[in-house]
């Protein structure tokens, strides 16, 4: 609001402005809002003072606030998300009370939660089922308590796309053994999840088990960038680093780095450093620390492992085995114990743990399951040879290990971008607000394109459509860049198709919901500090509902220069009049001495 008016009385002399408001700031920069600093010193450049009034309470003796939610924006059909949402409170502290989330009015979830104490934000993690394909628009909030100030800040939206697709994961191992086969086994009926087995029989000789034709794979492992960046995910297993080629350690390497892609490396005699992967390209991308100097021709190492979740891991989509995270953390600490012959007891920095075994012999730690970001892609290390034991000793009916499986393989492919990548600058909007598009464009083999053709198709959601042209930003490679002006409330489905020379290359879609954002009763709280600096950094005062009379007269004397300006209309200046009838008249007068009138 100041820098509106800042703006649009820049060229009138200002003997100051006044601000009514409780001090919550709340603007999107990010969005296309103006930072509050860069206002104040335009203000203070022009002489202007801001005089601020401060209305409200500094704190609600009952309010309950969902402040922030945290969901992820992509997921398969089918999955359960793990979705965090940030509850305060102030005079409920201790009860209980239900978290309920909706999907287009209909429940899809409900919690209890105990509210945390006054003033203290705390995280809640309920888990809410995506088994719709398309743009979800999720309502996560708390029902009005009994005696609640403020109740319209009791809930939040969140935008989630379910896509429907069946991603394909190649899974290469290097000897027989039962990993493999229950693996695949366990994610059988998901029919998002298509497990691509190449397994080494004999020196050159592989077992290929759900190709999609008889070419496929059929000279071994991949040998060029398009093969290989075919897939969407790679499990690597028991096989040596040297049965690679360095072009294809390195190709492995961009295929997370530059395609975006998901990694894993499983236990084995001849994984991690025991494979020989310590010191390659492929040992920089994973999330765990490796020995470059140990190999498999060392002491042959085994521990026995109890698995248990770590704090992260308790709180992460892929390790709930439970409808709640108490139930899922007993669920763990009941699981049979694993074992590992790999050393890998430290995670790289930036990698989050979020499985770790204690050797039941020594009590010492090592890594179970690790990941980190690596480039556009994920990067996780599962550094166990027989999670089947899971599946052999429990029950017929305990669906934990397909279930741990499942969530495992989706959670290394949910995010996997395409050629094409659309994304919008917010989730949500308000009609009116303009709407940043971006594309990251690329080609056959994941490099930049720059030279395309770009560009948005907008389905309102009143069904009409329109196109906007992306256009290439000289500054970065392979991204385009536009935006349009939502004029109607819904959810808007933007698809983005790039063509270049050699024909198009794909389309994405995302999806923006606009609508009225209830942002103005969020931390709604009366924020004096910030008024009161708004009002010194400008030469104002800053005044109360029990001081604000003394405004008007501040205003009058403030050390601003103050100019008024008058307009008058010159044919209705009397002067004016009479000088004009003269002049008609001594024309006249002239032209009839003349004989000319």
């Amino acid at each position: 609001a100041l820098d509106g008016a800042r703006q649009e009385l820049g060229a009138v002399p200002l003997a100051g402005l006044v601000l009514v408001s409780d001090g919550a700031d709340n603007a999107q920069v990010s969005s296309g809002g103006t930072d509050l600093e860069e206002t104040l010193l335009g203000l203070e450049a022009r002489g202007v003072p801001v005089y601020t009034v401060g209305l409200g309470r500094e704190s609600w003796d009952r309010d309950i606030q969902v402040s922030r939610v945290e969901a992820p924006r992509l997921v398969l059909e089918g999955a359960t998300l793990v979705v965090t949402a940030l509850v305060s409170q102030r005079g409920y502290a201790g009860e209980r009370v239900p978290l309920i989330v909706e999907d287009g009015g209909r429940i899809v979830s409900r919690q209890e939660i105990v509210l945390p104490p006054d003033g203290e934000p705390t995280p809640v993690r309920v888990r809410v089922p995506a088994a719709e394909a398309g743009a979800r628009a999720l309502r996560f909030y708390i029902p009005p308590q009994n005696g609640e100030m403020v109740a319209e800040n009791n809930s939040q939206d969140a935008l989630v796309i379910v896509r429907d697709a069946r991603e394909k994961i190649l899974y290469v191992e290097g000897e027989p053994r039962f990993e493999p086969k229950f693996l695949r086994r366990a994610v059988d009926g998901d029919e998002q999840l298509q497990v691509v087995l190449l397994q080494r029989t004999a020196e050159n000789k592989y077992l290929r088990l759900d190709v999609d034709d008889s070419l496929e794979l059929a000279g071994g492992f991949p040998r060029t960038r398009e093969e290989l960046f075919a897939y969407r995910g790679l499990v690597i297993g028991s096989i040596e680093a040297s049965a690679f080629t360095l072009d294809q350690l390195r190709m492995i390497a961009d295929f997370v780095a530059e395609r975006g892609g998901g990694l894993m490396m499983l236990g084995g005699r001849r994984a991690f450093a025991e494979g020989g992967y310590g010191g390659t390209s492929l040992g920089e991308v994973l999330p765990v620390e490796l020995d470059a100097g140990r190999t498999d021709a060392d002491d042959e190492y085994f521990v026995p492992l109890r698995v248990t979740a770590t704090p992260a891991g308790l709180g992460h989509a892929v390790t709930q085995l439970a409808p709640d995270a108490e139930a899922s953390a007993a669920r763990w600490r009941t699981l049979p114990v694993l074992s590992s012959v790999n050393v890998v007891r430290r995670v790289k920095p930036g990698a989050t743990l979020l499985l770790t075994g204690e050797d039941t012999t020594s009590s010492t730690r090592h890594v179970v399951l690790a990941a980190q970001r690596y480039g556009r892609g994920l990067s996780v290390a599962l550094p166990v040879q027989d999670a089947w034991l899971w599946q052999m000793q429990m029950s017929e009916e305990d669906v934990t290990h397909e279930t741990f499986w499942r969530q495992t393989l989706r959670w290394l492919v949910s995010d996997v971008p395409g050629h094409v990548v659309a994304s919008a600058g917010v989730d949500l909007a308000e009609p009116g607000d303009p709407i940043a598009l971006r594309a990251d464009v690329r080609g056959s083999t994941y490099l930049e394109v720059n030279d395309a053709r770009v560009e948005a198709r907008i389905r309102a959601p009143n069904g009409d459509t329109s196109v906007v042209a992306l256009d290439w930003i000289v500054e970065r490679d392979g991204e385009y860049e536009g935006s349009f002006t939502p004029r109607d409330s819904g959810v808007y489905e933007i698809a983005v198709r790039a063509d270049t020379a050699g024909g198009e290359l794909e389309s994405a879609t995302t999806f923006v919901r606009v609508g009225e954002l209830p942002t103005e009763y969020y931390d709604a709280e009366l924020r004096t500090p910030l008024l009161r600096r708004v009002a010194d950094r400008t030469g104002g005062r800053f005044y109360t509902r029990q001081t604000v009379d003394a405004l008007p007269r501040d205003v009058v004397y403030t050390s601003s220069g103050t100019v008024v300006t008058r307009e008058n209309e010159l044919w209705d200046m009397p002067v004016l009049f009479f000088l004009l009838a003269a002049l008609l008249t001594g024309e006249w007068t002239y032209r009839r001495a003349r004989g000319l009138a």
